[in-house]
């Protein structure tokens, strides 16, 4: 008997060890042989990636172990090193590192063609930090662009200001899908010596957004280039989707009987386990199921819970049942059907109080922003002015005007709004839904909407009207049909088209208009965003400037200053970046840029040229200087006749495009000039007649 009694807890033992056994390897994460993580590092490496010969699916999950700084061994990927690896994620978060300008000394940074890991681009963002820093985020020889971002600074104060990465000392930017192969470099006219004192270095790196907080600290510390920022990178098997995966079983790489394939957003696709079970899909047996009932009792206080395969099951002790389908134990049914209609009537009685509460607190908060953009005021003087051309919207009007803001009435869209075409009463109108408004001018709105509203100028699109119960107001604006100049030089290639003398009125009429606001307006207004996608083109092509804001009236005292240079690249006045202060000079720089592209019909930004050669106004400053002007022009413009023409609308772009704004004329100065050479175009048509 008592030798039995040994035999069995022998077995009893010998049975829990082979459960420990068991319970040890039912969560493998590797193939049986290979490292799980490189000595020293609490890194764990699991299948499909692998450490060594045969631990791998491919060479290209193959993980290297290499001395880092710090003297231990530690996983990496080509130039990355790995920080962790998600497998249900599809994900790996690895450390890179910063390129920098400093002294004349520049490093940069760079993904190169690492299959198979791919830029997370939620995640990541493209970060630059220094004062007057422009660098550029290149992306693989697939891709025709690149994406930039402008940090703009004049002093430590305004660092210690302002201290967020909103484009003072730091700014970032989205980075492209797709996006496997990137380098940095940095535009090498900015960093200028005026800030060197307090800001000798620049940075340009990509990092994942919410690790990395900027500190005005990061401006001076020079330290920065040599530290490692953590990346999020995808990652997938192949390039082909679940579906044709699995048409090939012996490379199919979700090897256990309880997994599911799903295809990734940047290609190819990735493994997880089903519902219920947990462990490494790409191993044979790797997902195993999960026990439910030895964490914590998913099932009601009086259930008993039994563990399944992928799922589990409640029981109820005697006296209470389960409905079928359900998990938990229920009383008398009568007790809870009783209940049930007492909560549904509760509820259908707290969600009309609910709603008719929503009703209410809408109407006052459209009130609010009423009264908070000066609608009041606005409406009076409307109404006592009879006849006065300017209508106050409502939201709904709005609304049933663009279909409720349908994509399909989208017309034009930009850095500080998107544009919606719309029907009222027969008349076709534009509607501009801006994206922001300068707090500090919500309680002008109104009376810059007044103002606004008087401005008649043939050559100026005209505002009908405004919506003020939303949080941005709405602008309503004439209809003008024949779209952008910007489209008619470059989308539609009609520039080879346009005559000289078609070209030379434009830019008359849209000088003209320019300076009436400059001038005439009372007070005078600043376009702030001159370029040839903001004049827009009738039906008889007579140049319309719009898109001139709701607040942009021309200040009296510092309040012009701005902590975010606004506008469009190519166009801004160099003046306007370093002091952040616009002035009618700004617009006259962006309006020589315009010149430059009737004269040419040439982008302002080419990325397709190599760096020097990108900036169409320093391709044409250097071509005035080298006297070699008609390499730029566009051929069909170009004709002996009209060469002292085009001479003149040169120099004049030239004296526009004056670093200084003082050197420049005024935009009544130009217009008048114009004026000149259209009137000697006339003469000449004459004499050649």
């Amino acid at each position: 008997m008592q030798r039995a009694m040994i035999s069995i807890q022998l077995f009893l033992l010998l049975l829990l060890q082979f459960k420990s056994t068991e319970s040890t390897n039912t969560f493998m994460t590797k193939e049986p042989g290979c490292p799980e993580s490189c000595d020293g590092s609490d890194i764990l490496i699991p299948y499909p990636f692998g450490i060594g010969p045969n631990c791998s699916l491919s060479e290209e999950f193959v993980v290297n172990c290499e001395f880092t700084t710090s003297g231990n061994l530690s996983p990496t990927r080509g130039s990355f090193l790995i920080e962790n690896i998600s497998l249900p994620l599809g994900q790996a978060r690895t450390l890179g590192g910063v390129a920098s300008t400093c002294d004349g000394v520049k490093t940069t940074t760079n993904l190169s063609n690492n299959a198979p890991f791919r830029l997370n681009t939620e995640k990541n963002k493209f970060t630059v930090t220094g004062c007057n820093t422009l660098a550029y985020l290149h992306l693989d020889p697939s891709s025709d662009y690149s994406v930039g971002c402008f940090s703009s600074c004049d002093s430590q104060d305004t660092l210690n200001k302002h201290g967020s990465c909103s484009g003072i000392g730091c700014c970032q930017t989205d980075i492209p899908k797709g996006t496997s192969i990137f380098y940095a470099t940095f535009d090498e006219r900015f960093n200028n010596s005026k800030v060197q004192n307090f800001s000798p270095c620049s940075y340009a790196m990509v990092v994942e957004a919410s690790e990395y907080q900027f500190s005005p600290y990061d401006i001076t510390n020079e330290k920065l280039a040599n530290r490692l920022m953590p990346i999020v990178l995808d990652w997938a098997i192949g390039n082909t989707t679940c579906e044709n995966a699995q048409t090939n079983k012996s490379s199919y790489a979700c090897r256990s009987d309880h997994s599911i394939c799903l295809n990734s957003s940047s290609g190819g696709y990735f493994c997880n386990c089903l519902d219920g079970y947990e462990g490494n899909p790409y191993l044979d047996e790797g997902c195993q199921d999960i026990d439910e009932c030895a964490d914590q009792n998913p099932c009601s206080k009086q259930g008993k819970c039994h563990n399944l395969q992928g799922t589990y099951r409640c029981s109820c002790p005697f006296g209470l049942r389960k409905n079928d389908g359900e998990q938990e134990c229920h009383l008398n049914v009568a007790i809870v059907i009783g209940t049930g209609v007492v909560i549904v009537v509760l509820s259908f009685l707290g969600f009309g109080i609910y709603v008719l509460l929503e009703k209410r607190n809408l109407s006052k908060v459209k009130e609010n922003y009423f009264q908070l953009h000066g609608g009041r005021i606005l409406l009076e003087k409307i109404k006592s002015k009879q006849g006065f051309g300017f209508t106050i919207f409502t939201k709904q009007q709005i609304e049933q005007i663009t279909n409720n803001f349908d994509g399909a009435n989208i017309i034009g869209h930009g850095g500080q709004g998107t544009v919606y075409k719309g029907t009222q009463r027969d008349q076709t109108i534009a509607i501009k839904k801006c994206k922001i408004i300068d707090e500090s001018k919500k309680k002008e709105f109104g009376k810059e909407m007044l103002i606004l509203s008087q401005i008649n100028h043939k050559n100026i699109v005209r505002i009908l009207g405004c919506c003020l119960e939303v949080e941005v107001p709405i602008l309503v604006y004439e209809f003008i049909p024949n779209g952008t100049l910007y489209s008619c030089i470059h989308h539609k290639k009609q520039g080879s088209h346009i005559s000289l003398v078609t070209r030379v009125r434009i830019a008359h009429e849209s000088a003209e208009a320019l300076a009436y606001l400059h001038t005439s307006a009372s007070p005078p207004i600043y376009h702030g965003d001159v370029k040839s996608a903001n004049i827009l083109l009738d039906q008889n092509y007579m140049a319309k400037v719009s898109d001139f804001g709701a607040s942009i009236l021309a200040p009296t005292d510092d309040a012009q200053l701005v902590t975010l240079v606004q506008g469009t690249l190519g166009y801004l006045d160099p003046e306007y970046m370093q002091s952040c202060k616009l002035t009618d000079k700004s617009d006259v720089y962006s309006f020589g840029v315009v010149l430059l592209e009737l004269l040419t019909s040439k982008p302002v930004i080419d990325y397709d040229l190599p760096e020097e050669k990108r900036s169409l106004s320093s391709c044409f400053l250097s071509a005035m200087k080298e006297n070699k002007i008609q390499e730029l022009l566009d051929d069909g413009i170009i004709h002996e006749d009209d060469m002292e023409l085009i001479k003149a609308v040169a120099e004049l772009a030239k004296k526009c495009l004056s670093m200084k704004g003082e050197e420049r004329p005024m935009m009544k100065e130009v217009a008048e000039e114009l004026h000149r050479i259209r009137k000697f175009q006339v003469l000449k048509l004459m004499f050649l007649i």
